[in-house]
């Protein structure tokens, strides 16, 4: 893989209605070197205000023969699900990626799936969705058994603030901060979107800078 895209990109968005698909999107309506697909389940979620260089898609992911139709041809696919199936939901992607030939993949998780956030926000962070996490780490080790040139994003907890200002860390590193902007990551997902080999491989934990804590600032 190298870091020039043909002239056109075309990028598919499976949950596109949520909160930071949404940024994504506005970040991207006025490209005229991409192209989105934007897959959505539920039709009375269409706005109307879809961007020029976008087509939908309505169906659920879970449908291996309706994902396995839309997914030829395209250069990406950003995933922005959940649920208690999410590990299905991977799992179905990815088979259907690979049916289709189709190999970068941005995957949208959670922090705390690998316990890797210290210290008493991690404790706080235990109780407060520990449980909901197991979906998501057989999600992330699905993607990392995959074969696929991915990346997954396990953000801290999620502002609305219309500000791009965050740091990484790596798989193995200790999560920081406490909270990030849903604007910050998908300034991340974008970059990636421009250069397809950034973060190949990585699974990044995602956090506004100098925002420890034992707990996130508005709970």
């Amino acid at each position: 893989m190298t870091d020039s895209w043909m002239t056109m990109k075309n990028v598919l968005i499976l949950g596109a209605t949520g909160q930071i698909a949404k940024w994504v999107i506005d970040a991207l309506a006025a490209r005229n070197d991409t192209k989105l697909t934007l897959l959505l389940r539920d039709p009375k979620r269409i706005s109307g205000g879809e961007p020029a260089n976008a087509k939908l898609a309505i169906g659920d992911v879970l449908d291996k023969d309706f994902l396995k139709h839309v997914m030829p041809g395209h250069d990406i696919v950003y995933a922005n699900l959940t649920g208690e199936d999410l590990d299905v939901q991977a799992r179905t992607v990815i088979a259907m990626m690979r049916a289709s030939g189709v190999k970068r993949l941005v995957f949208f998780l959670s922090l705390g799936i690998y316990d890797e956030v210290p210290g008493e926000f991690g404790k706080w962070n235990n109780t407060a969705i520990g449980e909901a996490l197991a979906p998501f780490r057989r999600a992330a080790d699905a993607i990392e058994a995959s074969g696929l040139d991915y990346t997954i994003l396990r953000p801290a907890w999620l502002t609305d603030e219309d500000e791009v200002d965050y740091e990484l860390t790596e798989r193995h590193e200790s999560f920081k901060g406490t909270v990030v902007s849903r604007k910050s990551v998908a300034d991340l997902i974008v970059k990636i979107i421009d250069s397809p080999t950034f973060h190949v491989g990585a699974s990044l934990g995602v956090n506004k800078p100098d925002t420890g804590g034992d707990k996130p600032y508005f709970m």
